[in-house]
């Protein structure tokens, strides 16, 4: 075992910390000690041969440290020229120079990263003084500063034990088994049990075998790190899949060794605690793929630029970008169009790095022949046949919902859902509504949207609205034409199915006609609340965009909410207390219904209804009383018009203007709370029918108006004038059960067994 020496140039910074340069090499550690810097510097030195068997080439005899003075005149630059000053600035450098062999001196000017052979010490300096004068002069002043900053050094050296006899050659089929890489990722082609367990559909590339030849030709023959693109659902993982089958075949036919393994970016950084800890796994990651002549397949190439650091330029992407330029480290990939150019802007070099496989949408011929061999696959393995009228539903529902996905991965994913309901229920056939039953279940969109065999009837829609809405006329007739147009497939399928204000004064009804059009729209099969309620004001500061859309890695409340319910009704609610930039990046939104964030993800807008209330404009009422001195529906529209900016307001489809409520709509309204209160849960397990008086309605009716809030007290009087006294007489008739209660008021609330 032979001892190398490498020269440590060491400048001490300041007090509490040291800057080492191994000399020779672009190796450079600060640490809070000298020692500490030859301990990293040791082991980094180790590990690399110990590895790879590789070390830096460095024969010096006895290093020796001189500092060499110099004159450098300073100079700035710009378009019209070169400007020196008129005083020169002295410097001084160090220059480590050894004996490499008898009367040849290696020599390093490290600051300068120069190197130069002296074959007469009496020489050296002249030398040293020309090397430093050629790099340095002309210099701009800002830049020489850097150097005449540094500290005089000291000479160190570092110790690295080697075996010159060892040949460094991995055995493919022999080699040791790869901890790290088992443990963080997963190896592809899966054996077949296992690829049975994940899913009974086929793992198959159809109509795209051109694409797979590609992708297999660059990955192997040209040795390239390869990137597919293509919208969601065109195929990009089904082809690269496939691809990776393929070379495996042919890897075993030949008794050659290929080996793909599956990774998620965020594994790389999940298990690391330490400074340092990820990168140290990323080579020891690239190591193991080198033994087994590993290529590394990243489900979410886009992730890796946001995971390691605060910005793309200290991510993992980044780090791993050497590697990949050098050939020590092969991946493969897919990315979205939109994820591809946010790629491409955080951090260029990384893209440039890659091949790129576009996968473009395929014709309607094409993605018919897909589906025929889909089904014939499902018929002949699974034993289920998938009608033709369902398919073509199917087909005909994911072009109109989901426009922003493409085929025909949108429909395998779909119909494979359909597919697990009928095992599970031991259906050997799927009939066209079963396809409906299904997409109801997903969406909450009602049958009547879903069939065009189904017509629209315009008294009971009317009936549905008039019964949630009470003394709205103008926000039925617009929220029924709204119902009118969806259902005829006349909303642009770009843009959000409609974007509405509803202004007007408080407890009017705005909220409660936001629910009702939810309800109606999505509320069929959806387990969780048709409705994304949002209250602005808790977005009044500029900063707090932040929160709303989101920023770096984390998206804000509004992209959580409407990812996680795509098909629903969007409630900003009293949105002119929110700060105006919220609006301004909202624009997007209402023009495309797409929101693309700097990462290249998208949220989808296209099937939600998005609604803005507002009470601006209500301030302007002049007198007391049900329904007197009102507002104008022009005094909203203005006061709207003066509030936001007029690309905003031009890109809302309709303003509904809510009137004060009269006597008659609070009594309607009251009567409705009633019969709410009559299904609750404990009166219907106690077996207790409620009748409530024509006096008792009357008392409610004027206690739970208010002239500046609307009916909105109308539920507190209901909960402490009704209910919290009714709730105290079943304390005392604890045993009643099945029996009438006649509720009446007279100088307070009277309770009776019928």
């Amino acid at each position: 075992m032979e001892k190398l020496n490498y020269p440590l140039l060491c400048f001490k910074i300041n007090e509490e910390s040291y800057l080492g340069m191994l000399v020779g090499t672009d190796f450079q550690v600060v640490d809070a000690s000298i020692r500490k810097i030859k301990s990293v510097l040791t082991d980094h030195l180790n590990r690399q041969y110990q590895k790879e068997g590789d070390y830096p080439l460095l024969e010096l005899t006895s290093p020796t440290l001189k500092m060499v003075e110099v004159t450098i005149k300073p100079t700035y630059r710009n378009n019209s020229g070169a400007f020196p000053l008129s005083k020169n600035v002295r410097l001084s450098t160090p220059l480590v120079y050894g004996e490499e062999e008898p009367g040849v001196y290696d020599c390093y000017l490290p600051l300068l990263n120069e190197n130069f052979y002296c074959y007469d010490l009496r020489q050296l300096d002249s030398l040293a003084k020309h090397f430093i004068i050629s790099s340095l002069d002309m210099t701009p002043p800002e830049e020489l500063y850097q150097y005449i900053n540094y500290p005089e050094p000291t000479l160190d050296l570092v110790t690295l034990k080697v075996n010159e006899n060892i040949f460094f050659k991995y055995d493919w089929n022999k080699s040791q088994e790869p901890k790290l890489l088992e443990r963080l990722a997963e190896k592809y082609p899966y054996p077949k049990a296992i690829q049975k367990r994940i899913s009974a559909l086929p793992d198959a590339a159809w109509e795209l075998e051109r694409y797979v030849d590609q992708i297999a030709e660059k990955l192997i023959h040209q040795r390239a790190c390869v990137l597919v693109t293509g919208n969601h659902g065109a195929g990009k993982s089904a082809a690269l899949r496939q691809a990776m089958r393929k070379i495996h075949a042919l890897a075993k036919k030949e008794n050659s060794h290929y080996t793909f393994w599956r990774i998620q970016a965020q594994r790389i950084t999940a298990s690391s605690k330490y400074l340092g800890e990820w990168q140290e796994s990323v080579e020891e990651m690239i190591w193991e793929l080198g033994m087994v002549n590993g290529i590394l397949w990243v489900e979410d190439l886009n992730q890796m630029l946001m995971e390691g650091g605060k910005g793309a330029e200290d991510s993992v992407a980044a780090y791993i970008l050497p590697f990949i330029q050098s050939g020590r480290l092969q991946l493969a990939g897919e990315a979205t169009p939109q994820q591809l150019e946010s790629m491409r802007r955080r951090l260029p070099g990384f893209v440039e790095s890659l091949q790129i496989v576009e996968i473009p949408d395929m014709t309607p011929a094409v993605i018919q022949a897909v589906f025929e061999k889909f089904t014939a696959f499902v018929r002949q393995n699974l034993k289920i046949n998938i009608h033709e009228n369902a398919l073509q539903q199917s087909i005909q529902l994911l072009r109109r919902f989901y426009p922003y996905e493409s085929f025909p991965g949108k429909g395998i994913r779909f119909l494979g859902e359909v597919i697990g309901e009928a095992q599970l229920a031991g259906q050997s056939d799927i009939s066209r509504q079963d396809i409906i039953r299904h997409f109801i279940r997903r969406t909450g969109l009602p049958e009547l949207f879903l069939r065009d065999d189904i017509l629209l009837d315009q008294d009971d829609l009317r009936s549905f609205f008039t019964q949630r809405i009470i003394g709205q006329e103008e926000a039925v007739s617009k929220l029924t034409d709204i119902v009118k147009v969806f259902k005829a497939g006349l909303n642009n399928p770009h843009k959000p199915i409609t974007t509405l204000i509803f202004a007007g004064p408080t407890g009017v009804g705005k909220t409660a006609s936001a629910k009702a059009l939810a309800d109606y729209f999505f509320g069929k099969g959806q387990k969780q609340s048709p409705l994304i309620r949002i209250d602005m004001s808790e977005f009044q500061h500029p900063s707090q965009i932040v929160r709303f859309l989101g920023a770096d890695k984390q998206p804000g409340k509004l992209v959580s909410d409407v990812r996680e319910r795509p098909f629903a009704v969007l409630l900003l609610d009293e949105a002119e207390k929110a700060d105006p930039s919220i609006f301004d990046a909202f624009l997007t939104v209402l023009d495309e219904g797409m929101l693309v964030d700097a990462f290249g993800r998208v949220t989808n807008f296209r099937n939600c209804i998005i609604i803005l209330t507002s009470n601006l404009g209500a301030s302007n009422r002049r007198s007391m009383g049900f329904g007197s001195g009102l507002p104008t529906d022009e005094t909203y529209r203005s006061a709207i018009g003066k509030h936001f900016r007029p690309e905003f307001v031009n890109r809302i489809d309709g303003i509904v203007v809510f009137q004060p409520l009269l006597e008659d709509s609070i009594r309607n309204i009251a009567l409705k709370e009633l019969e709410e209160v009559k299904r609750r849960e404990g009166f219907e397990k106690m077996g207790l029918t409620l009748n409530f008086t024509e006096k008792l309605i009357q008392y409610l009716t004027r206690i739970g108006f208010d002239e500046k809030y609307g009916a909105r007290p109308l539920q507190r009087a209901l909960e402490d004038e009704i209910i919290k006294p009714i709730a105290n007489w079943l304390l005392h008739h604890a045993d009643l059960q099945n029996s009438t209660l006649d509720i009446d008021f007279e100088d307070g609330i009277k309770i009776s067994k019928n």
